[in-house]
Order: structure tokens, then sequence, then C-alpha cells
């Protein structure tokens, strides 16, 4: 694949997304020279943000609300958002018409010269990845970026900075590891968080999760002239399974990492709380200590690296009461670790859209690490009854219609030294457009409160 493919084709781009996912593929594809166009089943007041941004542009038409056969029919390359399902029908009828259908990270491989990092799993992926590339830069390793499903960098614009002597850190989603999966790539340094049931909406089985997650390491290239490098949760039970299956492949290089190897020193250095951040340091030392990053660097840099939005971000203090935003928490994993990262008596805000995902773990650790718990959402009284199932509980349940009243109510129950966070466990596509758009909501109303 050369990088004027695009050149005068007819590329149709499928989910510009709330939030601008398919905007990067536009983009890309209107500066190689394509004629454009956009479609999404969302009308175009749902896509305004993103509508923005492309007005600059001439060569390029909008077909919203709706998809259309004909669009597919009328294209040579279709290039879907990595939410799109692989078995949609119209991307089923693409195929079947023998048109090309390439997602955007499956270009960004094809093309992309430099060193590539590759960071998945269920938890702690964009934490991770900022913090690699953090101790990277520090080090003063030049030319490191940060993209994929995080950073100022978007992907396909990225191509034309990079070189072969770059490093590009990538935060990867399972969807965008089935894509890859069709192509046979992967990065040349893969390292996995940890695995817990997630997006069960779409892969349906926990099993069917981890095989997408597990593309990272099976489709690595096993070049003995420059092997690549898997590395492993040694606190995870699948991840462990993993590094013994893939520790037998000749030409490839396996490390585990550990919370257990963060010395006293760097924990003291490190600003985020809560051991699921632990871990996240631990992976991200693991690769700067195999690119050659020292202890005094890593220990240099890590007071200056400031938790990404949405990520237990704490965004006020009121009358004693701390007020931490956590929306990045999407399942009842990331929720858990959240309340396990706080000594103080927390009163969680849960709940969200149904991805399928079970809540008796969420429910038993709410009942012994809250004090009190305010629900919305769709899943409201499904995280309630998995409480109420315990034995012997005793947290405050209260359900609110909306997360204004959720924060008033957390803001009447408070008392000095309590912790306020949301956490919900949930993705937001029932009350909100995005994790993003859920937290900031989350910030002004205690901001509101502050005043």
């Amino acid at each position: 694949m050369k990088k004027d493919f695009l050149s005068g084709k007819n590329v149709l781009i499928m989910g510009l997304g709330r939030f601008g996912g398919g905007l990067d593929a536009a983009i890309f594809a209107i500066n190689s020279g394509a004629n454009v166009t956009i479609t999404d089943s969302a009308p175009a007041d749902k896509l305004a943000d993103s509508i923005k941004q492309l007005e600059k542009f001439d060569s390029l038409d909008f077909h919203l609300g709706s998809h259309n056969l004909a669009d597919f029919e009328n294209a040579e390359v279709i290039i879907p958002n990595p939410a799109v399902a692989p078995d949609n029908k119209f991307l089923q009828f693409a195929r079947e018409k023998n048109k090309s259908v390439i997602p955007a990270i499956n270009i960004f491989f094809e093309l992309c010269p430099a060193t590539t990092i590759g960071i998945t799993g269920a938890n702690g992926k964009s934490t991770t990845a900022a913090l690699t590339t953090h101790l990277l830069k520090t080090a003063e390793r030049e030319n490191i970026f940060l993209s994929g499903n995080i950073g100022n960098q978007p992907l396909l614009q990225l191509l034309d900075k990079l070189s072969e002597n770059d490093i590009v850190v990538l935060e990867l989603s399972s969807f965008q590891l089935e894509q890859l999966a069709r192509i046979k790539r992967a990065p040349n340094i893969a390292l996995l968080t940890n695995l817990t049931p997630n997006h069960l909406d779409r892969h349906k089985t926990f099993e069917n999760y981890c095989a997408a997650k597990e593309n990272i390491f099976k489709f690595q290239n096993l070049d003995e002239n420059s092997p690549p490098v898997s590395i492993f949760n040694a606190e995870d039970e699948i991840a462990c399974q993993w590094f013994e299956k893939y520790n037998k492949d000749t030409g490839r290089i396996c490390l585990k990492f550990s919370t257990d190897e963060i010395s006293q020193e760097l924990r003291q250095q490190f600003p985020l709380p809560g051991r699921a951040n632990l871990s996240n340091l631990a992976a991200a030392v693991k690769i700067a200590k195999h690119l050659g990053v020292d202890n005094n660097s890593i220990e240099t840099a890590l007071p200056d690296f400031k938790p990404l939005p949405h990520r237990l971000e704490l965004i006020a203090e009121i009358n004693g009461v701390s007020w931490y935003n956590d929306s990045i928490a999407t399942t009842p994993q990331s929720t858990i670790a959240a309340l396990e990262a706080f000594e103080k008596p927390v009163i969680l805000i849960a709940g969200g859209y149904d991805k399928n995902l079970p809540f008796d773990q969420l429910g038993r650790i709410i009942a012994q690490n809250a004090k009190a718990v305010i629900l919305i959402g769709d899943t409201a009284q499904k995280i309630s009854d998995s409480m109420t199932a315990i034995a012997g509980n005793k947290t405050s349940i209260q359900f609110a219609s909306s997360l204004k009243e959720a924060v008033d109510f957390a803001n009447k129950t408070a008392a000095k030294d309590d912790v306020v966070l949301l956490s919900p466990a949930c993705a937001s596509y029932d009350m909100f457009d995005n994790f993003q758009h859920r937290g900031n909501e989350f910030i002004r109303l205690v901001k509101q409160l502050e005043k």
C-alpha cells in the first residue's frame, strides 16, 4: 500500500461519530486526493461539532440520518468507524460487491514506518499509554507520539510526520484489534494491562472479547532480526496463561510486569492514587526500561505526570468534601479499582448504559467499601439488586433520575472528609454522548456547587 492509494478514488467514510470517530479518516482521504462521502445514521444536528471541523473542505458530501446501499455500491473504498461491528449488514454488502473495506487502524499499520508500542486491556490502557509516552519523552527520546484511542495526534494525519526512527505509542481497543486481525498485523511492542469482561454487547461472550484482545500478540511479526516484544501482567490470570503460551515462540521476547517491582522511591514520586494506577506504572516502567530508560530518569519524570481527564480526577474540595470525576470507568472492574483507591468514606455515583456486564462483584465491593451509592441510568436497578443480595449490606442506596439530581443528593449526604466519586461502571450512551460528555457535565455541576 502506498500513501497515495486513495488518490482519485470514491471513498465512503462510514460513521463520522458524535465525537469525531471518522473525522481523521475523512481529512486523510481528502488530503490524499479522494472523492469523499460521509455517511452516518445520526442526523446533522447530532454531528454538528464534527461537521464544523470539515467546513473548510469542498470535495466531500454528507449523507446523514441513515445509511443507503447506493452509497456503498458507488464507493470504491469504505473506511468504517471502529465502533461499526464487522458483521454490519452494509459492510457485508460492500464485501459481497468486492469493495475495499479498510479501517483507519489498518491503513495506519500498512503505512507506518515507525516503531509501534500497542497497549490494550480492559482497564488502565489510556493511563498506561500516556505514562509510557511521558517517561520516554522525559528521557529525551525524540519524536515520541501518542495516538490510537487517545492523544492529540490523529492517527492517519500523523503518518506524514513519521520516520523509521520514531516511536508511536498506541492505545488499542478490542474493536481495533479485531480489525487488525484481518490483515494479520500487530505492534512491535505489545502490552496487556488486564482482562475483565467488557463490551459484551458487541462481543457477546467474555471468550470472544479475550480473543479480540489476544490479536495484539497473535499477529506480531516473528522477525529474528527485530524480535517483537510481548508484555504481560503477572497479576492477571489470563495474562499469565498467555505468557506461558507465547514464551515458547522462537523470535519473540516475552516479559512480565508486577506492582511488586515498583520501588518505594518510585511509589513516593508517583502522584496517582490506588493499586490499579500502581499496576499502570509497573506496565509503563517495564516498557521504558526495555527501551533503555534508567531509574533516575523515571524517578525524575513521575512527579510531573498529570492524571488524564475523567480518570480519578480531583475536581474540587468543598467544605472538606473531595469530588472526583472517574467518568472513564465504564466497567464494574474499573469502578472497583476506583473504590479501592480511597481510605476515606466514599459516596459513589454509578449506573448508565447496559453493556450486559455482570454486577455481582461490584455489588459486593460497594457494600463493603462505600458509605452510600446514588444510582442513575439504565443499570440502576441491576446494581441495586446486586447489592441487596449481599448479606449485611449497610450501604445507603438512593436512585436519581438525572446526574444533576445525583450530585444534589451527594451534596446533601456528604460530610467533612468524605469523597464523592463519579465512577459509573457503565457506558454513557443512555444519557450522554460519551464518557467525556458525562464527565464534563459532572464537573459543571460540581463547579456550580463550589460557587
